[in-house]
């Protein structure tokens, strides 16, 4: 081997570690939060993320249990207000073991579904309704009903229909779909 075919061959070898080297560090510089143990990427869907979160496996069991995987796989965009395991765990006794069970789906879609508004909401976006509507700010769900979000002090709140109240925990969980806002309580219709 000549040595301007070595040069050459060094060359490109280099050029190909700057290169991965740029790949990396755009990867390394996306944006993620912290949600049950494990990064959320704003570049993966809403279920990508979602399954590696070490506090969400009862709320990934019922997506899956009522047949909404695929849907919160799509484009959206959505914006998933989601209930931690201890959120769920709140609920009286058997309700979750109750609600998976198939001939239960439709309330089990009802519930989760009611979690969910159409659209990337943030949680910036949510403050300046609240604040526009004096103190509250009223959002329709995908399933139809509606939330109201209000604020206390720096915390974010939604009620829902029957007057339970949960705290977002954590907010602005960039997906490629849409956003998550981590909650406290399980929200119901």
């Amino acid at each position: 081997m000549n040595t301007r075919t070595k040069i050459t061959a060094l060359t490109m070898v280099a050029l190909s570690f700057a290169f991965s080297g740029h790949a990396n560090a755009q990867m390394s510089k996306e944006k993620t939060v912290m949600v049950g143990g494990a990064p959320m990427y704003p570049s993966k869907n809403i279920i990508e993320n979602a399954v590696n979160s070490k506090d969400h496996k009862t709320l990934v069991a019922a997506v899956k249990a009522a047949g909404l995987v695929e849907t919160l796989q799509g484009s959206g965009p959505f914006t998933v207000l989601a209930p931690t395991d201890a959120a769920f765990a709140k609920l009286p006794k058997g309700t979750v073991e109750t609600l998976v069970k198939p001939e239960n789906k439709e309330m089990l879609t009802k519930i989760l579904t009611y979690h969910v508004l159409p659209g990337k909401y943030s949680a910036k976006q949510i403050w300046a309704a609240v604040k526009a509507g004096n103190g509250k700010s009223m959002m329709k769900t995908v399933e139809g009903e509606e939330l109201t979000f209000w604020t206390k002090g720096k915390d974010l709140y939604v009620k829902d229909a029957k007057g339970n109240s949960a705290k977002v925990t954590i907010a602005d969980v960039n997906q490629s779909n849409g956003v998550i806002h981590v909650i406290d309580t399980v929200l119901m219709p």
